[in-house]
């Protein structure tokens, strides 16, 4: 609960009373990436299943949601000088005449949200039921993740009239008709992805501490013994990764309505491996620790990128490398470690005080009988 308290304090409190809105802007892009981060304690983490293709249920989480708030601002009267109004522009540039049928649902609020938690699930099952119930993971399995989230940007980017292409989806103005461009709309948006990360934080630990965290701890430390023991661990891994791919949906969902758009540059390798590397400097075995390792990691690149924009990706890769080499627990681990020698060298402190004191009561005593004992004579 401490932890709660510190995180809700830094989140609702410090810095939205010492940021101005462009910089509170920014730490709200930098959260949306510890949506994955958290999804990755419990895959990586927990489970011990890497995936490397995380970028790809982000994207498929902010398609989902840019796919309605584009069709929002492609109203008829909004489109008017297009050949075909009604219909979003990078549509209308590459002589698409008709809005196709599975942008049809986007134009429900209500479907959009299913479908963020939906669409990118029932990938990531298709995707873990293939390959862990034929037994592939470890490297192999981190290696296929990635090669999905290339193809799935190579997919969007080739299919420039239905996705935007290499573009994207931009333009995107309002949500049921609020603005969401303004800086009080940005402010409230921040309040709101505070409080689902909140949430999604509550669920991740309620799943860490029922039987099914232990469970999925105990397959990554012995997988054939859990698996000997009589659990299916093809279906413990399957919903691991799954429930992985929700987050991480989530986390694009909010991006989209953050930032105001969407692309495929948010999808493929190069993020996806970002994604781990936030997961483990904060600490792939935290969930704090890896929102904690987001927000440092992501304000670094930022920083370090305007002045250096050359070298921040050999930085990056340094960071991740010298993280798994020096303490591969991150930063979670250091402080956990910091805190566990504290309370080791004070319960030591007080065991000798405990024990100097019933040395003293101990010498006390056998001094009175002795001298009990001397009177009576």
């Amino acid at each position: 609960m401490w932890a709660v308290a510190v995180l809700a304090l830094l989140l609702v409190v410090i810095l939205p009373a010492s940021l101005d809105a462009f910089r509170l802007n920014l730490v709200a892009k930098y959260l949306t990436y510890s949506f994955v981060a958290i999804g990755l304690v419990m895959c990586w983490g927990w489970g011990g299943i890497l995936s490397l293709g995380q970028g790809a249920f982000f994207g498929l989480g902010g398609y989902c949601m840019a796919m309605f708030l584009k069709l929002e601002a492609s109203s008829v009267e909004n489109t008017k000088i297009q050949s075909t109004p009604g219909i979003p522009d990078f549509m209308d540039w590459n002589q698409i005449t008709s809005l196709p049928f599975f942008w049809q649902p986007f134009h429900s609020l209500t479907f959009t949200i299913a479908a963020i938690l939906i669409v990118p699930a029932l990938f990531a099952f298709i995707v873990g039921a293939a390959m862990f119930k034929r037994r592939v993971g470890g490297v192999y399995f981190a290696i296929i993740t990635q090669a999905i989230a290339a193809i799935l940007t190579i997919l969007i980017v080739g299919q420039q009239g239905y996705t935007g292409g290499i573009n994207g989806i931009t333009d995107l103005r309002t949500l049921k008709g609020w603005d969401i461009r303004t800086d009080q709309a940005k402010f409230i948006l921040y309040f709101f992805e505070v409080a689902l990360l909140f949430g999604c934080i509550a669920v991740a630990l309620f799943i860490r501490h029922a039987k099914l965290g232990r469970i999925l701890v105990a397959m990554r430390e012995k997988e054939e013994r859990v698996r000997f023991s009589g659990y299916s661990v093809a279906n413990f891994k399957i919903f691991a990764f799954c429930a992985a791919a929700v987050f991480a949906a989530i986390g694009g969902a909010m991006f989209t309505l953050e930032v105001g758009f969407m692309s495929p540059s948010f999808v493929g390798i190069v993020p996806s491996i970002e994604m781990v590397i936030y997961t483990a400097v904060g600490g792939r075995l935290s969930v704090f620790g890896a929102i904690y390792g987001t927000l440092l990691v992501s304000w670094a690149k930022t920083s370090f990128s305007e002045s250096f924009p050359e070298l921040w990706l050999f930085g990056l890769g340094a960071l991740f490398i010298a993280v798994v080499l020096a303490f591969p627990d991150g930063l979670a681990g250091l402080w956990r470690d910091y805190v566990q020698s504290r309370i080791d060298r004070l319960l030591a402190k007080r065991r000798s005080k405990a024990g100097a004191k019933s040395a003293w009561v101990e010498r006390t005593v056998t001094e009175r009988t002795v001298a009990d004992g001397a009177a009576a004579e």
